[in-house]
This record gives structure tokens, sequence and C-alpha cells, in this order.
């Protein structure tokens, strides 16, 4: 049911005179004798019609009709009662009234919101007076998340509403459902003034959410490049930890969410322990994460490095490596980290082919990613089979840079990839230095492939000659830029040449 529209025909003739205030019509209903208690569709009496139309004749007249508390503290459907709608819409004398009245200030709607929050939050400051004056709790929860009426006030920046509610000694530190207080609350909204004066207040800089969030890394995260600035100049502490693994910190905050400003002001305060911890995640890795070009740069001007350490937490074992999630972004990282001293290895080539990018494949082996020894030579193979079907735009150039083909014939390689790679393997491999168990393997695969591969397979070919001939004749090839695949890309960004 949509509790914000009434319907004419559900309201009683007592509650429209009272929401129109019309004090005559209202008089001449009561004297019939009409009541003072039929509801709308809202579950709206006329004392709410008067409460919030600012009636206040008409809400006297109501009142000396039926005084009794339930009346004046019936609520709406939504569990409104007279004082919360008067204190929503700042109608002081209404609420002077109905507190005069017996009205409760610390009644609470099916949310658990009290006139004081609702007067917080509509910027009543007149109204909040008169609710402290009479009684009403500046303290507790007052809605139904644990957000008080300090949190709200902080949240819209209201000065004046923050500075009185302290006064009347409201708990600075008081948190929400979430761990949140209302210093957190300004830090995360960017309300500069709102923070100034929490921590004027004593408020505590370096409290931590239940997620073990701090203001700081929130405000870094927000890009409130002022708040950061106070938070800093106040005492708060940029290697407080803020998650429960204990490595997050502000400065990851800024480098994923692109805050260069933010980035700048943290690098030199923060303790370098986090790049090159083995149970750490360098801020590289953020900025990687989040794409962000200039917050990498920045990292790596100011000594971070290039390569970091492995990354458990996202499951990349350098910052290259995850590069290649990103789309967009992703030959702008890569390039910058290669400026500044990435080493490439096996990893980058296998991520190469698992996301086909293939012209990359072949700029980094024009850089000198070596092709022996591998470490990583199953991953490698895996994703290599997967590429396959495109063989011919990356095997000959690994071939080239002088990765011996042997190293391919295992087991995986052999018994999955289809004929015509398999075959363009065998033509530069060397079968003097084929171990009994590969041609083992081999043979297994040729009884049960085509007529070719069983010819190429054949050992009384002479394929020592054979395979030096094709290594020659794979050089003339690559070096004419003909025949064996497109050696000429010219969306690559590090120059079409390969």
């Amino acid at each position: 049911m949509d509790f914000t529209e009434a319907y004419s025909d559900t309201c009683s003739t007592v509650g429209l005179a009272a929401r129109e205030g019309n004090i005559k019509v209202l008089r001449k209903l009561l004297k019939k004798g009409r009541s003072v208690d039929v509801a709308d569709n809202r579950g709206w009496m006329p004392i709410h019609e008067a409460a919030y139309h600012n009636s206040i004749e008409c809400l006297q007249m109501l009142i000396h009709a039926d005084s009794s508390e339930n009346y004046i503290q019936t609520k709406t459907f939504e569990g409104f009662c007279a004082l919360h709608l008067a204190a929503s819409q700042g109608h002081w004398k209404i609420v002077q009234i109905l507190i005069e009245a017996g009205a409760d200030p610390n009644a609470t709607t099916l949310e658990e919101t009290t006139p004081l929050f609702l007067a917080v939050e509509n910027g009543q400051i007149d109204v909040l007076r008169l609710l402290l004056r009479h009684g009403a709790n500046v303290n507790g929860s007052h809605s139904m998340c644990g957000w008080n009426s300090l949190h709200q006030a902080s949240f819209q920046g209201n000065a004046e509403i923050i500075k009185l509610l302290l006064k009347k000694g409201a708990n600075k530190e008081c948190q929400d459902d979430f761990g949140i207080t209302p210093l957190f609350v300004a830090a995360q909204y960017g309300k500069l003034e709102s923070l100034s004066i929490l921590i004027s207040s004593g408020a505590n800089v370096n409290c931590q959410a239940l997620d073990k969030a701090t203001p700081l890394f929130i405000a870094a995260q927000e890009g409130h490049t002022k708040c950061v600035e106070l938070l800093l100049s106040s005492g708060a502490d940029p290697d407080l930890y803020c998650n429960e693994d204990n490595w997050q910190l502000p400065i990851h905050a800024a480098a994923q969410m692109g805050h260069t400003k933010i980035l700048d002001l943290l690098i030199p305060l923060t303790n370098r322990i986090c790049d090159t911890g083995p149970d750490k995640v360098s801020p590289v890795y953020s900025a990687v994460f989040g794409g962000h070009e200039e917050c990498l740069e920045l990292l790596l001007q100011n000594g971070y490095s290039p390569d970091a350490q492995m990354c458990l937490v996202f499951g990349f074992s350098s910052p290259m490596c995850m590069a290649f999630q990103k789309d967009c972004e992703f030959f702008g990282i890569v390039n910058i980290l290669l400026k500044y001293g990435a080493q490439i290895n096996e990893l980058h080539l296998a991520y190469c082919l698992k996301y086909e990018k293939f012209s990359v494949f072949r700029y980094f082996l024009k850089k000198g990613c070596p092709v022996a020894p591998w470490s990583h030579i199953s991953e490698f193979i895996s994703h290599a089979v997967k590429a396959q079907a495109k063989y011919k735009e990356w095997l000959p150039h690994l071939l080239l840079a002088g990765f011996d083909p042997l190293t391919l014939l295992c087991n995986s390689w052999i018994d999955s990839v289809n004929d015509d790679t398999l075959i363009f393997t065998l033509e530069f491999t060397n079968w003097r230095r084929l171990p009994s168990a590969v041609e083992q393997m081999l043979s297994a695969r040729a009884s049960h492939s085509s007529w070719v591969l069983q010819q190429r397979i054949d050992p009384s070919v002479s394929l020592p000659i054979s395979w030096l001939r094709r290594r020659d004749d794979l050089t003339v090839l690559l070096t004419k830029k003909i025949s064996l695949c497109s050696v000429s890309d010219p969306s690559l960004p590090f120059g079409n040449s390969v």
C-alpha cells in the first residue's frame, strides 16, 4: 500500500477540516458528534492532519475533544504519531502543544525513527531545541540501522546542529549497526566542516568500522582530498590496516580508485613493507586492478616495484600478469610496467595465449623474454593447447626466439593438439634428441591419426637434416615477413614491427 497518498473517499469530514485548517467547519462537526478518531487509508486521523498541516486551532480543538494519552500518541500505519509529523515539518508551536498534552518526545515509528531524528533530518533546529528541552534523548539509536541524530547531522553537514547536539551531550563515538561513527560518516561523504567540528571535539580519527575500514581509508577511496589532508594532519594513521587480512591500507584505496592527489599525499607517509612483505599486497596491484595508469606511474616513480611480490589475494604472481585482465587500459599499463623495468617470463607469455593477445606475445619475445629455463612450463602448455587453432600467430615466433620445440612434446600437447599443429611442432624438432617416452607417445598418437601425421612420425625419415633446413626456412620467412603468419599489426601500441 502507498502510504503517501490519501484517498478523499476514505478521509473523514473531520479529517478534511483539520487538513484544511477550517476551524468553523470542525467546530460544527464536533457539535454534531462526529468522531475524531476515524482513520483514512494511511491510518491518518484528524490529529495527524492538523499536526502535519500546522492547523494550530484545529489541533487544540481536537485535543480538547479527546485529550487521552491514547489519542495523542495514536499512530499511522507507518508508526508516525502527530509529534513525528509536526517535528518533520518544523511546526514549532504544534510540537509544543503536543508535548504539553503528553506526547512522548522519544516515540518511535515502525522503523524506530524518533521526532528528534526527523527534526535533524529536515534541518529544524528550533524544533530540535524544543525537543531537547523536553527530554528527547540525544543519544541512542534514532533509526532501525542504529544511525542516530549525530550521524545524520554529520552526513548533512549541518554545523549548527552538530554543535548543538555535541553541546547537549551527544556521544561523538556512537556507532551504527556497521560500527560507523559520525566522524567516519563525515569522512565518507566529504563533509569537511562536519569532520573539522568532530575532530575539534576530540572524536577518534582512527576509529574502525566492523570491517576494519578507517575514516582515512574511506576518504581516500571516495576521493575527498581535503578530508584526507585534515585527517592526516590530525593524526590519522596511514598504516592502520583496513581489513581482516591485514593488507589493505588507504594507499591501496587511492591507487585502485584513481585518486592521484590523495595518492601523492599517502606515498611519503605509508610504510613500504606493503610493497615487499610476503603477506602483503603492493599498491601497484591496486593501480593495475583499477586500470589507473597515472596512479601506477606515480607509484613506480616513487620507488615501488613493477614486479612487486606474489599476490595471493588476487591470485596473480606479478602486476604484469594481473594486467591481462584489463581491456581498454591494458596496453598503457603494460608499457608503464616495462618502462620501469618489469621482468617478463613464461607466465606472461602464457597469459598472452590465454587472452589471445598475440601481438603482445611477439612483443614480449622481441623485448627479450627468456625462452629457457622455465619454471611454469605446465601452465604455459595448458594455455598453448587452448590457443592451438591460431598457432601460426605465436608458435613460429617462439621457435625463432630459440625455444626448444621438444619442451612442448609432453603428453598434454601430443594428445590434445590437432594434426596440423603437431606436424608443425615436429618439423622443427631434432629427432635425435627425442626421449623414448616421447617416441612412444607419438607412436600412440599416430596410430589413431591421419595418414599425413603417420608419415611425419615415420622414424625412417632423415629428420635431423630436415629439422635444420626447416629452421633456416622459418628464419627466412619471418625475416621477410611473409607466409607463415601476420607479422605486422597496426593496432600494436608498441610499434607495428615484430
